[in-house]
């Protein structure tokens, strides 16, 4: 059983650790841009926008560099599944607001704010947690299987991530 839990840990921590260094590497490859959508979110002051947005940018390559580091999945499954609700209370404020032409900045595909958005970054914080379950403790050969694992799920994250952005634009167009 806990070498299962382990596996689950493993797994959870190396698709976690996909997801954000995605996210980092979109944000500093056009820092410019991404402190344009932290902007249009007008959740902290003008002045601010810069600093928080640095924050955030090094906020997300901690909780890959903690995932890398033995014995560091603990903290870089708690900054990750802080980081994943914080973004989504910041996308129901601006919803709430009647603001859902904002561009989530979250990475990868263009989407417009949404509920979906919020739904789904509750269910990646759920699995960012699960990294939490077990001290990850494996072998070479369940190493493998849960990097290949996280990859896997990863990639399959990445597919629906561009078909619901597809969704939402094709929406936004009628």
């Amino acid at each position: 059983m806990s070498e299962l839990t382990s596996l689950l840990a493993g797994t959870a921590g190396a698709f976690t650790a996909l997801l954000f260094a995605r996210a980092a590497w979109h944000k500093l490859s056009d820092f410019t841009e991404f402190t344009g959508f932290v902007a249009d979110y007008e959740l902290v002051p003008e002045r601010l926008v810069r600093p928080v947005s640095a924050v955030i940018v090094a906020a997300e390559t901690l909780v890959v560099l903690a995932f890398l580091v033995p014995g560091g999945a603990p903290v870089g499954a708690l900054v990750a599944a802080a980081l994943l609700l914080a973004y989504a209370g910041g996308m129901a404020i601006n919803l709430n607001r009647g603001r859902d032409r904002i561009e989530c900045g979250c990475g990868g595909a263009a989407q417009p704010l949404s509920w979906s958005l919020i739904a789904r970054n509750g269910v990646l914080a759920l699995f960012a947690a699960t990294a939490l379950l077990a001290p990850i403790a494996l072998d070479l050969e369940g190493a493998i299987a849960a990097i290949g694992a996280g990859f896997t799920l990863w990639l399959g994250f990445v597919a629906v991530e561009q078909l619901l952005a597809n969704a939402a634009l094709f929406s936004l167009k009628r």
